[in-house]
């Protein structure tokens, strides 16, 4: 995905203080990219390209420098994860099982694709190869609940039983 095709997720300001308080904690300390991004990313989330840019405006570093860690590193990320993370299994057994459908329902009601979070940061849609619940197959996970022999007509219900 290009960087302009990354969702715009707006920033509250309350997280742009938190952002603040991190990069001026650390603005004269050489050789902190890293700890300045794993913090702002356990405060807000994850770390958008916005953020990166300021981040690099305040640090006195290019920003294809701050990019470049961000997206190098897989424990960062610039899409936020839902309040709802949803996972469906997508192994073997799930998927003949209705995992496929279960996935498509999602992305139907929720708008949007595995791997992308709702404009509102209220949910995220994962899809995982296997979780290793075979036996009850499908099986989805949301916030590390697991739901056994999902019935993809009835998922929603367990999605908005969050709410």
């Amino acid at each position: 995905m290009r960087i302009s095709e990354l969702p715009k997720y707006p920033l509250s300001p309350d997280e742009i203080l938190k952002i603040d308080t991190v990069i001026k904690r650390y603005k004269d300390t050489m050789g902190s990219l890293i700890p300045v991004l794993q913090e702002i990313q356990k405060e807000i989330g994850f770390l958008p390209v916005e953020v990166q840019k300021r981040i690099a405006k305040e640090l006195n570093i290019p920003e294809k420098d701050v990019y470049g860690v961000a997206t190098f590193y897989s424990f960062f990320t610039m899409i936020p994860k839902g309040k709802y993370d949803i996972r469906v299994c997508l192994g073997t057994a799930c998927f003949v099982r209705g995992g496929k459908k279960i996935v498509d329902k999602i992305q139907k009601e929720l708008g949007i694709e595995p791997g992308q979070t709702t404009k509102d940061r209220r949910y995220s849609l994962q899809v995982n190869r296997c979780i290793g619940a075979c036996g009850i197959a499908p099986v989805i996970v949301i916030n590390d609940v697991v739901y056994k022999k999902v019935d993809p007509l009835r998922v929603m219900d367990i999605v908005y039983s969050f709410e």
